[in-house]
């Protein structure tokens, strides 16, 4: 199975996550489409930094419609491009604290759902990556990122989510990061994200409505459950944007797994501080066994005074907070009342997190949470051309031998959604050019 490792000694931001894809091997040319498709009027400068003796990617994101002078538009010249790292021009969307850090926080408003003179709310962004020219994985990953960011801010500002504006001088750094960065995820196609603690940095940060301690606010929320620690700086190290990329990844924490490493990128951050690179490392490799047992956590608990409508809600909440996967089985409790049996597996480290949302979330008085081991073939997705359009079919193999094979299901409904087919008709072209492949 092909696996990533992000390692976050020096923290994480959107540029940094950025410029590790590129140098780990997505090319550039994936990244500017994506940020076309917005039709934002903004591209990417590209270039080559030096980080306390570190060859990274800085990644800057520029308004207008061409790159700036020295900025790149292919993935073939960037790599023979030096700069001064002192002299990195900063996007002209971002701006600066009074520690000198350039920053990402896309800081809310609260004055309504309407688009406003200087702010998008999130149905605004939400509705302008969903009609760009994208691939529906990458859209459903960049909601994902911009739902999540936009929820912590509204749980800080206690304001429904629909209500948070994000500052006009963020909001287009803050799309183009989580947008390119979505489709630079999948074109990885990672089959499980794994990851360092996280170093938050230390010191205290000046954000719109004050001065706090780092990490900030949407910050803190958004790392919640996650291994984190403060080491080398008085700086912020993690902002918003790259919070938010690191959750809807939902990575597996602790040492390196096993892994054969093809490539390892390194993005880097806009600060060079003496003697401490400012770079963000991303292995990407191969599992060295694909039959390597893996550990994960079951939580169980069933529910007989519960609406089905509620447990459907509780579910979806589930599978967003990062479980593996969610069942619900129907089952006779005693006195003959029917209930349902909720089911949840999740990696160990989530699982107390997932424990106390179905607590929080149901009526349950308890939950019961057990550790299983289970084998897993190894996964990879192959685009199959068909009158539809481009269809993903996920291959199930071990070693060279492909066990299973099944259209995947939402590339399958959007298709039948835009040519008006049925849901079925889609998944057996996918099939049928699947087969074909394989026969010739």
């Amino acid at each position: 199975m092909r696996i990533a490792y992000l390692d976050c000694f020096a923290g994480i931001s959107g540029d940094m996550f950025l410029g590790a894809l590129i140098d780990a091997g997505v090319p550039v040319s994936v990244m500017q489409e994506a940020t076309r498709a917005l039709k934002l009027g903004a591209s990417l400068k590209i270039e080559k930094v030096d980080r306390s003796g570190i060859s990274s990617v800085k990644v800057h994101v520029l308004e207008g419609d061409k790159l700036a002078d020295g900025g790149l538009a292919d993935d073939a010249s960037f790599e023979h491009q030096g700069s001064d790292p002192g002299r990195a021009h900063l996007p002209k969307t971002q701006h600066l604290h009074k520690t000198g850090h350039a920053h990402d926080h896309p800081h809310p408003h609260s004055h309504g759902d309407e688009e406003h003179a200087h702010g998008r709310s999130l149905t605004v962004i939400r509705a302008l990556i969903e009609s760009a020219d994208l691939a529906e994985p990458v859209k459903r990953t960049a909601v994902r990122t911009f739902e999540l960011l936009g929820g912590s801010e509204a749980k800080i500002h206690n304001v429904p989510i629909e209500q948070i504006h994000f500052h006009e001088v963020g909001a287009v750094d803050a799309i183009v990061d989580i947008v390119a960065a979505s489709a630079g995820i999948h074109h990885l196609e990672i089959g499980a994200w794994y990851s360092s603690p996280v170093n938050v940095g230390g010191g205290m940060v000046q954000c719109a409505h004050g001065l706090f301690p780092v990490p900030a606010p949407a910050t803190a929320d958004l790392l919640r459950g996650f291994p984190t620690y403060s080491a080398h700086l008085e700086k912020e190290l993690v902002t918003p944007t790259g919070a938010a990329l690191l959750r809807a990844l939902a990575p597996e924490f602790g040492p390196q797994p096993a892994m054969a490493v093809e490539r390892i990128g390194y993005g880097a951050g806009t600060r060079n501080p003496k003697d401490f690179p400012n770079v963000l490392r991303l292995a990407v490799g191969e599992t060295s066994d694909a039959k390597d047992l893996q550990t994960v956590s079951v939580i169980e608990t069933a529910l007989d005074d519960l609406s089905p409508q509620v447990i459907a809600y509780v579910a979806e909440q589930i599978l967003a907070a990062g479980a593996l996967d969610v069942m619900l089985t129907p089952v006779v409790m005693k006195k003959g009342r029917p209930g349902t049996l909720l089911t949840v597996l999740a990696t160990p480290e989530k699982s107390g997190e997932l424990a106390g949302l179905i607590l929080r979330e149901t009526t349950t008085l308890g939950v019961r949470i057990r550790e299983e081991t289970r084998v897993c073939l190894e996964r990879k997705h192959i685009p199959m051309a068909t009158e539809f359009g481009e269809i993903r079919m996920k291959i199930g193999f071990s070693g060279a031998d492909e066990w299973n094979a099944a259209p995947e299901f939402e590339d399958c409904k959007a298709a039948a959604s835009r040519h008006g087919v049925a849901l079925k008709t889609v998944q057996a072209a996918a099939v049928a050019a699947y087969r074909g492949r394989s026969t010739k």
